[in-house]
């Protein structure tokens, strides 16, 4: 008879190696994997990097006049030139390196305003947490392009002032987001025991309770930078954001309106740029939504 082998029966001693994924490395293997927000936060990167350092490798300057009046798209002037001689390229660049400054600034500073008002909010409740809430609604209420018109009107056409009145009219988004997701976490064990051990009401809000809440901080903070591309384009366009010399995207849209049938690359060219950008940041936004809470995909689809 032949000999039948017998399987091996692992050994109670046997090692096995168990690698423990950190709650970063799981969001981050989420957001890879989300294919249009990959591709979306490499184009947003590739526009930063065009806007920032391509001034700094350009041969004309935003400022500057050219000889060429008027001439459509060719390779001396990629993106043409307007009545003045200006060159479009230059002034792209320009223009969207104002306006992603702006939108970036209002994007921080509302998201960290509005982070730590709701968290305050949230975390003791009752009186405090009533008036806190009641200043947000009011703010909430404000028609937030009338009132940004008005201020933005005498600031004198600067980006700073702009991005500040922006971030002021809408940091009341994000503290109701993180107010509700606070009002959970501090009915955690974590929580508990952090009171247990004496921990400070200002240690557990900020080491606690907002490095718990960061993924609808992250999403949010993504959604106010996109609109804030909008509302300053919005602002730009009326006559009440960034004035000349300096200039932004919406500026550029704002002054080729009356050109477009004649030199429709002035207008279409820092149009599409403020779309790219807002559908980028929107999709980045979408992808950190799905890779924070994984549900969020699976009840879309």
């Amino acid at each position: 008879m032949t000999d039948i082998e017998a399987p091996e029966v692992p050994r109670a001693d046997a090692e096995f190696t168990v690698r423990q994924r950190s709650q970063t490395r799981m969001v981050l293997r989420r957001f890879v994997r989300h294919r249009a927000a990959m591709i979306s936060l490499v184009v947003f990167v590739l526009i930063v990097l065009w806007a920032f350092i391509g001034p700094h490798l350009w041969h004309y300057s935003y400022e500057k006049f050219t000889p060429d009046n008027s001439q459509p798209p060719s390779w001396k002037h990629p993106f043409g030139t307007d009545s003045s001689g200006y060159d479009g390229y230059a002034q792209v660049m320009r223009g969207t390196q104002t306006s992603l400054k702006i939108a970036l600034m209002i994007g921080f500073g509302s998201t960290l305003v509005g982070a730590v008002w709701g968290a305050v909010a949230g975390f003791y409740r009752g009186f405090v947490d009533t008036v806190m809430m009641r200043i947000a609604d009011l703010v909430l209420t404000l028609p937030l392009l009338a009132i940004a018109l008005v201020i933005s009107s005498r600031s004198g056409g600067s980006w700073y002032w702009i991005a500040i009145v922006i971030a002021g009219l809408t940091w009341a988004y994000v503290a109701r987001v993180v107010r509700s997701s606070v009002l959970s976490l501090r009915e955690k064990e974590f929580v508990e025991a952090a009171r247990a051990l004496g921990s400070s009401d200002t240690r557990i809000i900020f080491r606690h309770l907002l490095p718990n809440a960061l993924g609808p901080i992250i999403v949010n903070a993504t959604v106010l930078v996109a609109t804030g591309i909008l509302t300053e384009t919005a602002l730009s366009f009326l006559g009440f954001g960034v004035q000349p010399p300096d200039t932004s995207l919406g500026l550029l849209v704002a002054q080729a309106q009356t050109a477009v049938d004649t030199r429709p690359w002035l207008f279409y060219i820092p149009g599409a740029f403020i779309i790219a950008i807002a559908l980028t940041v929107n999709f980045i936004g979408d992808g950190l939504r799905d890779a924070f809470d994984p549900r969020q995909q699976r009840v879309r689809q």
